[in-house]
C-alpha cells in the first residue's frame, strides 16, 4: 500500500495513526453505561418530554425509548424484521460507470477482499437498523492482513452514545461529555465508522426517525393491553362482599378484607365468627373495545413499517394472498429504496475506506468501486421464452445484455462453455434413432442467422435428413391446405404424440421456408455473378 496522502469521503486527508485504535477504545464511560428503559411507566406527559428532549439535540432517551419498543412490542419487532431482513441480499463489488482496465482490476481485487471480512452479513444488518431508529453506527476496527489494510470487527455501536449538533449540516458525534473547539461531543473520525442515515420523512434527524411515527400507537396500545389485563382479571369473577359487626376494630376489617382477596385468588380464606362472606353474580362486559383499539394500532404500525396490512394480518380476513400480493408491491418499493440507502452508504464508508488504504481508488471516491446489492428479481423464464420470439419476429429488437439481465443469467466469461440450440431431427418413415445437433457452444461462439443455417445443416446432417427433407418441400409444395401438410406428416411420421405432432408442423414450415430463402439467395446472387 502506498503511504502517499489519503483522502476521506469528505475530501480532507487523514493520518493512519488514527486507524490504529477503534475511536471508542478508550470510552469506558459510554462502554460501561446502563442504558434506561423510558417505557416503564410511560405516560403521554412523559412521552412528550422525551420528544422534546431529542429536538434539542439531546437524543439519549429517544433512542433508548425506541430500543424498548422494538424489544417489547412483538408487532412492531415482528414488522421491522420482514422489512430490515429484506435487505439481505447478493452482494457485488463494481466498477465506476465507463470503467478502465485498472479500474476493473480494481474493482475485482476489492471484492476478493470483501470476502474476507468476517460476518459480513451480520454487519449488514446492523447497519439497516437505522431503518427504524434513523440512523445506526458500527465502528470499525482495523488490522493488516499480509499487504492490505482489512476490518478486522465492525461493531455495532448503540444509538444513545451519540448526540446531534446544528450547523451548517446536522452532525453526529459521541457523546463524551466533553467539547471540543466549543462543539458538545467528539466528531466520527474518517475511515472509523459506518454512519448510515435512513430519513422515513425530510426533516432534522431527530425527527426524521421511522419509529417517530409509532410512538403514539405503542403508547395507546400500551394502555389498551393493560386496560384489557385489569378487565379480564375482574370480569367474570364473582363480587365479593364481606359484613362485619360494628363493634369490629380495623384490624377486624383488615382481616376481613384480606380474606375476600385471598377467596378471589386462592378460593379458600379463613374470618372471624361473627363476620360473613357473599358472592354475587359476575359482572359483566365486552372486551371488544380493547380488541378493537390495539387491532387499530397494529394496522397502523404496519402501514408506517411495511406500506400496507395485507402482508401482516393472520386473522384469515384482513389477509388474503391476492389482495396480499398487491401489498406485496409497495413492500418491494419500500425495499429498493432501503437498498439504494444502503448501498450508497457503505460504497463511501466501507468500499472506498478500503479501496483507498490500499491504493485501489487513486482518483478519489468519484472513480472508486462501489458496493452493490442485488434487488434485481428474477423474471419468470417460462414467459419470457413463450414472448421473447414473438416479439423479436414482429420487429423488436432486444439486446442480450438486457436479456440476461432481465433474467438472471450470467454472461459466461471467455472460453467457457455455454449450453447452445438443441435441434431434434426427425427421421422418415422406418428408420431408428434420431439426430440433434450438439447442445454445447465455446463461449463467444455466434448461431448463424436462419438464411445461412440451411446450407450449414444441409452440409452437416445431409447423411440422415436430405431425404426426408426432400419428401417434406415436395409435401408443402404441393399441399393446397394445412390440413394437407398435417396428413402427409402423420404419414411420413405415424404415432406421434401432440408435442411431436407440433413439432415436426413446426419444422416442415421452417424447412420450406429456409429452403426458399435460399433459392431466393442463390438466384440473386446468380443475377449479380
Amino acid at each position: 500500500m502506498a503511504t502517499s496522502r489519503i483522502l476521506g469521503p469528505d475530501g480532507q486527508p487523514i493520518s493512519l495513526p488514527d486507524l490504529e485504535e477503534p475511536q471508542t477504545a478508550r470510552l469506558g464511560v459510554l462502554q460501561h453505561e446502563l442504558q434506561s428503559h423510558p417505557t416503564r411507566g410511560l405516560t403521554p406527559s412523559k412521552l412528550a418530554r422525551i420528544l422534546d428532549q431529542a429536538e434539542t439535540g439531546d437524543i439519549t432517551a429517544q433512542s433508548d425509548l425506541f430500543e424498548d419498543m422494538e424489544e417489547k412490542d412483538g408487532h412492531i419487532g415482528s414488522e421491522m424484521s420482514k422489512r430490515r431482513r429484506a435487505c439481505l441480499l447478493e452482494w457485488s463489488v463494481v466498477p465506476p460507470t465507463n470503467a478502465s482496465a485498472r479500474e476493473k482490476r480494481n474493482a475485482e481485487a476489492l471484492g476478493e477482499m470483501m470476502t474476507d471480512i468476517a460476518d459480513f452479513e451480520d454487519m449488514l444488518f446492523d447497519v439497516t437498523d437505522a431503518i427504524g431508529k434513523g440512523f445506526a453506527c458500527s465502528e470499525i476496527e482495523w488490522h493488516r492482513s499480509g499487504n492490505w489494510w482489512l476490518p478486522k470487527t465492525i461493531t455495532h455501536r448503540p444509538q444513545s452514545w451519540f448526540q446531534l449538533h446544528r450547523g451548517y449540516r446536522q452532525e453526529l458525534r459521541l457523546r463524551t461529555g466533553a467539547a471540543v473547539d466549543g462543539i458538545p461531543g467528539e466528531s466520527l473520525q474518517a475511515f472509523g465508522w459506518i454512519t448510515h442515515v435512513h430519513k422515513a420523512k425530510s426533516g432534522y434527524l431527530e425527527r426524521s426517525a421511522l419509529f417517530r411515527q409509532l410512538v403514539w400507537t405503542y403508547l395507546f396500545k400500551n394502555y389498551s393491553v393493560g386496560d384489557l389485563a385489569e378487565f379480564l382479571e375482574i370480569y367474570g369473577i364473582p363480587l365479593r362482599i364481606g359484613k362485619y359487626p360494628p363493634s369490629a376494630g380495623e384490624k377486624d376489617k383488615a382481616t376481613l378484607l384480606r380474606a375476600l382477596v385471598g377467596v378471589g385468588h386462592n378460593a379458600a380464606g379463613i374470618v372471624p365468627e361473627g363476620m360473613l362472606l357473599e358472592f354475587h353474580d359476575a359482572a359483566t362486559g365486552d372486551p371488544a373495545a380493547f380488541e378493537l383499539m390495539i387491532d387499530w394500532c397494529e394496522k397502523n404500525q404496519s402501514k408506517v413499517i411495511l406500506g400496507g396490512t395485507l402482508t401482516s394480518g393472520a386473522d384469515g380476513k384482513s389477509s388474503t394472498n391476492a389482495l396480499g400480493n398487491v401489498h406485496n408491491e409497495v413492500r418491494k418499493d419500500l425495499r429498493d429504496g432501503d437498498i439504494r440507502q444502503l448501498n450508497s452508504t457503505l460504497s463511501r464508508d466501507l468500499v472506498y475506506a478500503i479501496a483507498a488504504l490500499n491504493g485501489l481508488a487513486p482518483d478519489g471516491i468519484r472513480r472508486a468501486p462501489q458496493l452493490r446489492i442485488n434487488a434485481q428479481e428474477r423474471e419468470d423464464l417460462t414467459a419470457y421464452a413463450e414472448s421473447l420470439p414473438k416479439l423479436v419476429a414482429i420487429g423488436l429488437r432486444p439486446t442480450v445484455q438486457w436479456a440476461h439481465e432481465k433474467l438472471g443469467i450470467p454472461r459466461p466469461e471467455e472460453g467457457e462453455a455455454v449450453l447452445g440450440v438443441q435441434a431434434v431431427v426427425a427421421q422418415p418413415a422406418g428408420a431408428t434413432g434420431t439426430a440433434a445437433a450438439s447442445a454445447v457452444l465455446p463461449s463467444g461462439t455466434a448461431l448463424p442467422p436462419p438464411v445461412a443455417m440451411s446450407p450449414q445443416l444441409s452440409r452437416t446432417a445431409a447423411p440422415a435428413v436430405a431425404g426426408w427433407i426432400d419428401q417434406v418441400r415436395e409435401l408443402v409444395n404441393g399441399a393446397k391446405s394445412l390440413e394437407e401438410i398435417r396428413d402427409g406428416l402423420d404419414a411420413l411420421l405415424p404415432n406421434m404424440t401432440l408435442d411431436q405432432y407440433a413439432a415436426a408442423m413446426a419444422e416442415a414450415l421452417r424447412a420450406a421456408e429456409l429452403s426458399g430463402r435460399y433459392e431466393v439467395l442463390q438466384e440473386a446472387g446468380g443475377l449479380h455473378g
